[in-house]
């Protein structure tokens, strides 16, 4: 493990000071947006905005790093990004912060796919499980660390958005300085909606609504937090609960899965996102450590259901569609995250900021409904044709090819 981190330390250092700067970028935005008595409705199309950009450059990016190559691609987002951020804090305006959003989100996909294209570009069998392991572990963490980063500034000074760019700015760094190879292919998605659909209705729905809670979650979970009567420190902690919920419960739960009918863990642990997520709407208020735990354990389910449901897609289908429909599942994701946000801004400014918890809760409880039909109509596939459960997180196509169940495809496309 300590030979591969050695061997790419210049690319995870870029991610890892990427990320820490993106964690806190969303909810400084939302949170912003609050304080400055934006309509919840707008701040939840401002926060739809990046997602919007990050399904537009899952198209956009590709082309522009197969042109440039990586390390000029890398530099271009990096600037593009530095510029959208500070603009964030020099111009407090709904519309041009929509905008700024959507830049952002194509920069960040496109610094995504370079890293994460880099790196797929340098595994081999040997190593490519842990290289998947160590890197979605550095987005969690960091992630989830760059919350407490609301802390070392007055939210609404201009400094935190200057710290965000300086992370960007940071990025840059390693991988300019980088002695590794550059790759020469950059992979994208497809969005098939019937061959999605076709291929699992459940693993349609669950990254859909994965992605409509993801989404809904990073744009408006400030949001929410403010409204019961957080401090900065106190939605640092809410929103890091959340994040390493979804990174520590993943593996046992996943774990489960792989010995267990798939539908019905999905079932289960959308039920326990769903009861979590009420629990939170009740407690947090007057027991608010219950309510923090609550949202610990509706983090580890919600953020759980992407990677079981992109687990159960690969149990239908053969080894060389893998890449294809993982491809396919990831842009519905971001489809999704478009959408999470749009509805849970309505909803809240129509019934109340805490209307987001009761949101997330009918969100889970639909597709543990929809779970639950989908196992009493299909036969089970037995527990030996399972394939392996791999935690993933949302970031690009190009880290698809690190998937370990993908081996044989990856091998077979490089001959």
């Amino acid at each position: 493990m300590i030979k591969i981190i050695r061997a790419h330390f210049s690319l995870f250092a870029a991610t890892a000071v990427l990320l820490l700067g993106s964690g806190l970028l969303g909810t400084l935005v939302a949170l912003r947006a609050g304080i400055e008595s934006f309509p919840q409705p707008v701040i939840g199309l401002i926060m739809s905005g990046f997602f919007m950009g990050y399904v537009l450059g899952s198209y956009l990016c590709p082309h522009v790093i197969r042109t440039f190559g990586h390390i000029r691609s890398f530099s271009v987002f990096a600037a593009m990004g530095c510029v959208s951020v500070i603009l964030h804090g020099l111009i407090i305006d709904p519309i041009v912060w929509l905008i700024l959003r959507i830049i952002t989100g194509i920069c960040m996909l496109g610094m995504y796919l370079v890293i994460e294209s880099w790196i797929s570009s340098l595994a081999t069998n040997k190593t490519r499980g842990g290289l998947f392991a160590i890197y979605m572990a550095i987005n969690l963490l960091a992630l989830g660390a760059g919350q407490y980063l609301l802390l070392i500034y007055e939210i609404q000074s201009l400094a935190p958005f200057a710290l965000i760019a300086l992370f960007f700015s940071l990025a840059l760094v390693p991988i300019a300085l980088t002695r590794i190879s550059q790759p020469e292919q950059v992979e994208t998605g497809h969005l098939g909606i019937k061959h999605l659909y076709s291929t699992s209705p459940l693993a349609f729905f669950g990254t859909l609504l994965s992605g409509v809670v993801s989404g809904a979650f990073w744009g408006m979970g400030s949001v929410y937090a403010l409204s019961v009567g957080f401090d900065v420190a106190g939605i640092a902690l809410f929103m890091s609960g959340v994040v390493f919920g979804g990174s520590l419960l993943q593996w046992p739960l996943g774990h489960l899965s792989d010995r267990h009918d798939r539908r019905l863990v999905i079932f289960g642990v959308s039920l326990m996102a769903g009861i979590a997520a009420i629990t939170v709407f009740y407690m947090m208020d007057s027991h608010q450590a219950l309510g923090l735990l609550a949202a610990f354990i509706f983090g580890g389910c919600a953020f759980s259901i992407y990677s079981l449901s992109i687990a159960h897609a690969n149990d239908h289908i053969e080894a060389a569609n893998v890449l294809e429909i993982s491809r396919g599942l990831l842009l519905l994701s971001g489809v999704g995250a478009t959408i999470g946000p749009l509805t849970a801004g309505l909803l809240m400014g129509w019934f109340g900021a805490q209307t987001l918890m009761i949101y997330f809760s009918s969100l889970m409880l639909l597709l543990a409904s929809l779970a639950l039909m989908r196992r009493s109509i299909g036969s089970p596939i037995s527990i030996s044709e399972q394939g392996d459960f791999v935690i993933m997180t949302r970031t690009s196509p190009a880290m698809l090819e690190l998937d370990p169940r993908a081996e044989s495809i990856v091998d077979t496309s490089s001959r």
